[in-house]
């Protein structure tokens, strides 16, 4: 959810990726370009169309809008920007660093800040609003500021020269040679991003993992199966079937996209497209998918690195397989409600509530608990109505745990809820405390507002509580109805039983209260 989000502009189809490993053995010697002008980077410039970044590369997206147009202004006023990096192989020359830089310049020659003809054909349809706002405002930026490089290069066709038109046409940036083979070059792009813009730890373990199955399925997942093509090197008959499958739990998991404050119940339950933060959750939530009876705990780097694709499709249909047992229509799905599982009080979403339901399930799934459903569906509506009435001091109560152990609080929180919700016992914000593993009383409470006006998170509080009350129930289990994702039309008089398709014998269900107790 769009919620105080950064925007970055997304300039990752600049420069298309290529692998170093796939190189030829007839490497010619030669002198090697010391500057690129402005003119080179274009579509129909000669080093524009050789450039690549390294195929493990993490995406361009990391600069504002104002980076964006500061970096062009200090190019057009002469101002000193730091050199380029590039490695030469047989076929192509690399970007060891300055990928932005030279990215930014390219953007500018083709007037595409994410959401242009380049861009799209990489992305397809999958461009989140986030990124086309950070396009418009950089070139509303840029048209304020600098003007196109359509319009000035035009000047120039016309002679309508200045100073600082001749600066900007004449100016390269200047370029710094890696020497050695493949090898040298992907270690010095490792040391040589432990600076400037460095790799966050979750970017860094995407690299080092990427050949792993679940570091390719994530970067599938986010990208719905397009942008650049992690998995080109599986079989064919694997291809399709990782973009199928990333798609699917792309629009399972992030699909709609929602901006605050709140005005829907129909929400993303994996929260946010903004990349960062739904890698994260991508990643853990595929680890959670893959664990087992024997394996409880699973790492980035599991399974081997994958050649044919196989071991990805596996985790993709892991993922899936829990994912339609959250949410959708197929007949095991429980359809939980994000308002009430993965929304924090506020109507902020949290990856712990998200993440920690999934364990939750996963988990049971693992040991083959095959009651788990029918008892999870006869206490749903407890379940339920504990979440909601107790959802503040939940959230109050992961805050006491490190950020790396809020998942496995929640599970674990969850579960208790669950044990108790069947013995029929109270569930009190002292059991909760109890059941967390803290001692004494946790206190709860909101900071005073200090401003006459209402904040988002205020106003999304609000009207979850007011959208609830009037939500769809479901008549079997008396749990909320997700009615935008999860819903089943049921009999009421069954067909065996000699019911009808009439409008008085129709109940709005889930999908699992349909076709697994009704039947």
């Amino acid at each position: 959810m769009a919620v105080n989000q950064k925007l970055l502009v997304n300039l990752d189809a600049m420069i298309a990726r290529a692998d170093f490993a796939q190189v030829d053995d007839n490497d010619n010697s030669f002198e090697l370009i010391q500057s690129i002008p402005v003119r080179d980077v274009s579509s129909e410039g000669m080093t524009g169309n050789l450039l690549r970044k390294p195929d493990f590369q993490r995406e361009t997206n990391h600069w504002t809008p104002e980076q964006v147009v500061s970096l062009l202004e200090c190019f057009i006023n002469g101002d000193l920007i730091p050199s380029v990096i590039l490695w030469k192989s047989p076929t192509y020359v690399f970007v060891i660093d300055g990928g932005h830089r030279l990215s930014v310049l390219r953007a500018w020659t083709e007037d595409d800040y994410g959401d242009g003809p380049i861009s799209k054909k990489l992305f397809g349809e999958a461009i989140s609003t986030n990124q086309l706002r950070a396009a418009k405002k950089t070139r509303e930026l840029i048209a304020a500021k600098i003007g196109t490089y359509q319009h000035l290069r035009s000047r120039l066709a016309s002679n309508d020269i200045d100073s600082k038109l001749s600066s900007t046409f004449s100016r390269a940036l200047p370029v710094q040679w890696v020497k050695g083979n493949a090898e040298k070059a992907e270690d010095s792009f490792f040391k040589i991003n432990t600076r400037g813009t460095p790799l966050d730890e979750v970017e860094e373990s995407l690299l080092r993992n990427r050949l792993h199955p679940i570091p390719v399925s994530a970067r599938a997942i986010i990208r719905a199966g397009k942008g650049n093509k992690y998995w080109s090197k599986f079989n064919p008959e694997n291809i399709q079937e990782v973009e199928r499958l990333a798609k699917e739990l792309h629009v399972s998991l992030f699909d709609p996209e929602v901006s605050a404050p709140l005005k829907t119940l129909d929400l993303p339950l994996g929260g946010s497209k903004g990349i960062r933060t739904a890698l994260q959750i991508l990643i853990e939530f595929l680890q959670i998918s893959c664990i087992s009876n024997s394996n409880k705990e699973v790492s980035i780097n599991y399974g081997e690195p994958d050649i044919t694709g196989e071991h990805t499709v596996q985790v993709l249909r892991r993922a899936n397989k829990l994912s339609s047992r959250i949410t959708g229509n197929e007949n095991g799905s429980l359809g939980l409600h994000p308002a009430i599982y993965f929304y924090g009080h506020s109507g902020i979403h949290s990856s712990p509530l998200f993440l920690g339901t999934a364990k939750f399930i996963s988990e049971k799934l693992a040991n083959n608990d095959k009651e788990f459903f029918k008892k999870f569906t006869r206490v749903r509506a407890i379940i339920e109505q504990a979440l909601i009435a107790h959802k503040e001091i939940i959230s109050t109560i992961l805050q006491k745990f490190g950020s790396t152990n809020r998942v496995r609080a929640y599970s674990n929180l969850l579960n208790s809820i669950y044990n108790q919700a069947q013995s029929g016992s109270e569930i009190s914000d002292e059991m909760l405390v109890f059941w967390a593993g803290l001692s004494g009383k946790i206190v709860v409470g909101q900071e005073k507002p200090t401003s006459v006006n209402f904040s988002n998170e205020t106003k999304s509080l609000v009207f979850i509580n007011m959208a609830l009350k009037t939500e769809v129930k479901c008549p079997v289990c008396n749990g909320y109805i997700d009615k935008q994702k999860s819903i089943s039309y049921d009999h009421i008089l069954r067909v065996q039983d000699g019911g009808i398709g009439t409008v008085d014998n129709l109940q709005i269900t889930h999908p699992y209260c349909n076709q697994s107790i009704r039947n």
